[in-house]
């Protein structure tokens, strides 16, 4: 049940959009969860301008009032087309038709790929109870929790959970929590469960996009089915951005790059307003995952033009001229509400700094094998996949997607190995950091190795012609792709499963950051803090999870902690001298602070405990009322009124669970 509500959340709204604005078959299926991201982005301003309480219901309404206003559309531009240049054949196909053998070839690699990623994922995440122990895991789930409890999902009145309560210039992308923020809760869904499977369907949106993309872009069948089925088996991608951060919105876009691709390929033969405003909502989409997506889909549309400029890919002017200008004008109406407060921060971002980590060789050598910020090559699939990287440019296939790859992965050689101002100013919008770049290398690298085993099947049905001049061709070709899909598997262990989920587990232990025990005391706390208190809490030992996990408010809500000038900062450091300085008291009642929690967690191996909260143990007038071995927690004697005392805190509502 659980899993059905999170492919429903992510896969229904973009498929009754998307019918409705005449997307069919492959393309449909991949961009829905896209067009569902636009929606919901789309919908944050408009419904929380208007005090419409962020609900599933309300949500529901918005995107039935969309598909309807979108069907009105697309009819009447498909019948005025039809009168005006009905040589045009609006309903045809931009791609090749397939039979359905080939359909069901190419749904063999996208359940290949969907096996593999979901494997992966479950193996490494042990189960979906766990939590995930990096650094920004705690603020996706207190943001995802914010959200469904307050029914607002504007990035203005969220600064509370990232210690700035009183900032109403406050943005970050929200549109990835304030999808599951209408699934948290419903159907027995909890918080662990809510982030890992979200985190797994995204993963499985990734073949499904694939396909779609190469499908669109007339790839062979065996190169469509092919791509599909590696395009989870990659370290770089998704793996490394589900361990290290977790960078769940991002991946969430960028798993969804190949979906807007498959798009775009409507704005060289467009089919009424499919193409402009699908696009105008994944763009709004992007945006509301990671700004930084907006550049990389720029990269990709300008390849296109070039591409098309060159005549590598044919185009009508005079039948896409209208479709272009709606596109360009719908991107930019509808992407503009969700850049524009990013400039909030944009300094904040690109003054980010990692330093180089490999040399310029070694730089190229992660590119070329699509093994960004890997110890090892993924030989077995690296190597088909830059020789078909030549097979590409030989075949005229997709060579944007080239370029692309050419693009992003020197990008990327260059982020990780050298250090200059240029090279700064280009990765700014991905915080300058090598892992997101490297993010997207291996997309070009899927289609690549699709590439790869469509040209070395022919190879081999050719042969094994000329020695069985009666077999079926088609057979024979067949009969090649799985000879290499099985050496392929076999040589890397079966899609690289076992090296990919232990990637994936390394964050997915009992700790550092917060163990089973710690999560006992925060459920204690759900069970005894009443509506409005807060609990003071240690921003190092991983205690910022208590809001997501169990509905309490900490005082310091990030890993980063508050600033010293501010009360919960100042507590920090000063709590154990509440007998001495009666500030401390005066700060904690009007924080309406009863409890105290400290933890054996350590969010980073360098984290400095606060040294206010050392010794309390010890420390008159801190009575420890729950203790397990990983975490303790203290009433603070005189504060049993606190939320009377108290002063007003943002939120007045119960987060006590």
């Amino acid at each position: 049940m659980n899993v059905l509500l999170v492919v429903l959340a992510f896969w229904l709204p973009g498929l009754v959009f998307g019918a409705a604005i005449r997307l069919r078959g492959w393309t449909l299926a991949a961009a829905a969860p896209l067009l569902t991201f636009g929606l919901v982005a789309i919908g944050i301003p408009i419904l929380g301008g208007f005090g419409i309480r962020w609900t599933m219901l309300n949500v529901s309404l918005w995107v039935l009032l969309l598909s309807v206003a979108g069907f009105g559309l697309s009819f009447l531009v498909l019948r005025f087309t039809a009168k005006r240049h009905p040589e045009w054949d609006e309903d045809g196909e931009d791609a090749p038709k397939r039979s359905p053998r080939d359909h069901l070839l190419i749904g063999a690699g996208v359940v290949v790929g969907l096996g593999v990623g979901a494997v992966t994922f479950l193996r490494g995440s042990h189960t979906l109870e766990n939590v995930q122990q990096g650094w920004d895991a705690p603020f996706h789930g207190n943001l995802v929790r914010w959200i469904a409890e307050h029914g607002d999902a504007r990035a203005s009145t969220v600064g509370t959970i990232a210690n700035l309560p009183n900032q109403t210039d406050y943005f970050y992308p929200d549109t990835y929590h304030a999808l599951l923020a209408l699934i948290f809760g419903k159907g027995g869904l909890t918080m662990m469960p809510t982030l890992n499977l979200a985190a797994l369907m995204v993963v499985l949106t990734i073949p499904v996009g694939v396909a779609a993309m190469c499908r669109a872009w007339r790839m062979p069948v065996l190169a469509t089915a092919a791509a599909a089925a590696v395009s989870t088996w990659f370290t770089a991608f998704p793996y490394d951005s589900l361990w290290r951060g977790p960078l769940w919105p991002y991946v969430a876009g960028v798993a969804l790059v190949p979906a807007m691709l498959a798009l775009a390929r409507l704005l060289l033969k467009p089919r009424g307003v499919a193409g402009p405003v699908a696009i105008g909502v994944g763009v709004a989409g992007l945006a509301g995952l990671h700004t930084s997506l907006i550049f990389v889909i720029m990269v990709y549309f300008l390849l296109i033009l070039l591409a098309v400029l060159f005549r590598f890919e044919k185009i009508s002017w005079r039948r896409s001229a209208a479709s272009l200008v709606a596109t360009i004008v719908l991107a930019v109406v509808l992407g503009l509400p969700t850049v524009l407060p990013a400039l909030y921060n944009a300094g904040g971002v690109t003054s980010a700094f990692w330093a180089s980590e490999t040399s310029v060789s070694g730089a190229l050598g992660q590119t070329i094998t699509f093994s960004p910020m890997a110890s090892f090559p993924q030989w077995w699939i690296g190597i088909p996949a830059i020789i078909g990287v030549f097979f590409l440019v030989r075949h005229r296939r997709m060579l944007w997607m080239v370029g692309a790859y050419v693009v992003l992965g020197g990008l990327f050689a260059a982020t990780i190995s050298l250090e200059t101002p240029l090279i700064h100013t280009l990765t700014g919008v991905f915080y300058n950091d090598h892992w997101r770049v490297g993010a997207l290398v291996p997309l070009a690298g899927a289609v690549a190795f699709g590439e790869f085993v469509h040209t070395a099947s022919g190879k081999f049905a050719e042969k094994l012609g000329e020695r069985k001049p009666n077999l079926n061709p088609y057979t024979a070709t067949i009969a090649g792709a799985l000879v290499v899909g099985l050496v392929v598997a076999v040589l890397s262990r079966g899609g690289y499963i076992g090296r990919n989920s232990a990637r994936l587990a390394m964050n997915y232990g009992d700790g550092p950051s917060v163990s089973k025990g710690e999560e006992e005391a925060y459920a204690w706390l759900g069970k005894h803090v009443v509506p409005g208190e807060r609990v003071m809490n240690d921003r190092a030992d991983g205690s910022v999870w208590m809001y997501a996990l169990a509905g309490v408010q900490p005082v310091e809500w990030t890993n980063y902690g508050a600033e010293f000038t501010t009360k919960p900062g100042w507590l920090s450091v000063f709590l154990n001298d509440i007998n001495r300085e009666p500030r401390v008291r005066a700060a904690l009642t009007d924080l309406k602070v009863r409890y105290v929690l400290v933890g054996k967690g350590k969010v980073a191996p360098n984290a400095q405990s606060a040294v206010g909260l050392q010794r309390l143990e010890i420390t008159p007038g801190f009575k420890r009322v729950f203790h397990n071995p990983d975490a303790s927690v203290y009433e603070i004697e005189g504060q049993q009124g606190v939320v009377a005392a108290g002063a007003t805190t943002g939120s007045d509502t119960a987060h006590g669970q």
